[in-house]
């Protein structure tokens, strides 16, 4: 069988085609995915950036919400980039009426902590794991991390603030690496899910 894992772009709303570019850039078979019959297909989801309330609600209304907390659940890998972080944590702390996550790690985040939109930023991140130097990271209405459970793993911090975790086979960012042209933190993701495939 193909080492080549086939990782899924949840394509309900956010920036799909950017990560498409690069997962596949390293090395994994990267497709759109709208339908449960889809994420059946996929050996790993990235969840995108976006707006989470909204993708939190197309997911409830494409039947896709509990597939997904079945699948990572299961063991499925997954890597959330800001609102997918927001979708992965296990408790929001300011959500919006009839906002839902999937869950996945144990952690509870603070929506839009960095500021509006015109406060967007690009820092250099050194991420735990990633070698080569900092990642640079794109800061756009980004959450980040109030507190972490035992079991997850902190894997970068900006201004004193927790933006990276990795729980198991589930891994968050409240920055995207998708729209810098660096792939490391999607090739790590990739390997997890090498990993388990």
């Amino acid at each position: 069988m193909s080492d080549t894992p086939v990782i899924g772009v949840l394509a309900l709303q956010g920036d799909v085609r950017e990560h498409l570019i690069a997962l596949a850039s390293a090395d994994a078979l990267a497709r759109p995915v709208r339908r449960p019959e889809e994420l059946a297909e996929v050996d790993g989801l990235v969840i995108p950036g976006g707006e989470s309330t909204t993708m939190s609600k197309l997911a409830v209304l494409f039947g896709m919400m509990e597939p997904l907390r079945e699948r990572v659940r299961a063991g499925m890998p997954v890597y959330g980039t800001c609102a997918g972080m927001i979708l992965l944590a296990e408790k929001i702390l300011d959500p919006r009426s009839g906002q839902e996550t999937v869950g996945g790690i144990d952690m509870i985040v603070r929506r839009n902590a960095f500021g509006r939109q015109n406060e967007s930023f690009e820092a250099a991140v050194e991420v735990a794991g990633i070698d080569g130097g900092p990642v640079e990271g794109v800061f756009i209405r980004a959450p980040w991390v109030e507190s972490v459970g035992a079991e997850v793993e902190v894997i970068a911090e900006h201004g004193g603030h927790i933006v990276a975790v990795r729980q198991r086979n589930v891994l968050a960012t409240s920055f995207h690496p998708e729209l810098t042209g660096d792939h490391r933190m999607h090739a790590l993701f990739v390997d997890m899910v090498r990993a388990v495939k």
